[in-house]
């Protein structure tokens, strides 16, 4: 078991969907499905997060730094995971996804320089690290920047 296949226990997962307030015979009558009095049974209950008054948590804890909206979300991949591939092949990021080295591009992938390489290749990427793109061009292969 993983996480990939979990699932709810069968029959413990109920719709929402139905229509509350419809008569008893619905099932969901009268309080609709609110309980007798009190604050939550009322309109305008509070809006999530409201603690009766007391600070709320999103408040109490600290904030440290900020999100840098500028960022860019790079995957690195080492020389060493292209020694797969045949020689004389050509390299893009569309091949990586195909071969499963690389599950989800986001911004771009980067080549580095972990690993030995023994083949040419013809490699097309978002970025490389100069000791990629040396042990690359060392074997005859290309790096092009995309």
């Amino acid at each position: 078991m993983n996480l990939s296949n979990l699932h709810p226990a069968e029959g413990s997962k109920h719709s929402d969907s139905f229509r509350r307030g419809r008569g008893h015979g619905s099932g969901n009558g009268k309080t609709a499905g609110k309980g007798h009095k009190g604050q939550k049974a009322r309109s305008g209950a509070p809006r999530a997060g409201f603690e009766g008054g007391q600070m709320p948590l999103y408040r109490r804890l600290p904030k440290r730094g900020f999100t840098n909206i500028n960022s860019k979300e790079i995957v690195g991949i080492n020389v060493g995971r292209l020694e797969k591939f045949d020689n004389d092949s050509e390299i893009t990021v569309e091949t990586l996804v195909e071969s499963g080295i690389v599950k989800n591009p986001r911004d771009g992938v980067k080549i580095l320089g972990n690993g030995e390489l023994t083949k040419k290749l013809n490699v097309k990427a978002n970025a490389f690290s100069e000791s990629a793109k040396a042990k690359i061009e060392a074997l005859g292969g290309t790096c092009e920047v995309i």
